[in-house]
């Protein structure tokens, strides 16, 4: 079955950066667009990043140039590259499959604090 597996997380100081990665199973990553979300405490679930099957990328404006959606085939790994951190970028972030479509997969998600 499909299962999204986040990883990565923690605290880091501002200015810092953390890697998040997304473990899939039950299918091959990169045969689907896939993304990052994340939610804040009391603010609405927001996209971070996609990437689609032909590997094209897009950012939300609030994280481009500091962040970097990319996967590793072999490993069936999705990743989320975060530098240059900020206090607003603390939340919870989601790895998700076809988070576009009617049906999508979400993992469990991982939180990110900056201070």
């Amino acid at each position: 079955h499909v299962q999204l597996v986040e990883s990565g997380g923690g605290s880091v100081q501002a200015g810092g950066s953390l890697r998040l990665s997304c473990a899939v199973s039950g299918y091959t990553v990169s045969m689907y667009c896939m993304g990052w979300f994340r939610q804040a405490p009391e603010k609405e679930r927001e996209g971070v990043a996609t990437i689609d099957s032909d590997g094209r990328t897009s950012y939300a404006d609030f994280v481009k140039g500091r962040f970097r959606i990319s996967q590793d085939n072999a490993k069936n790994t999705l990743y989320l590259q975060m530098n240059s951190l900020k206090p607003e970028d603390t939340a919870v972030y989601f790895c998700v499959r076809d988070p576009f479509q009617v049906v999508s997969y979400w993992g469990q998600g991982t939180q990110v604090t900056v201070s």
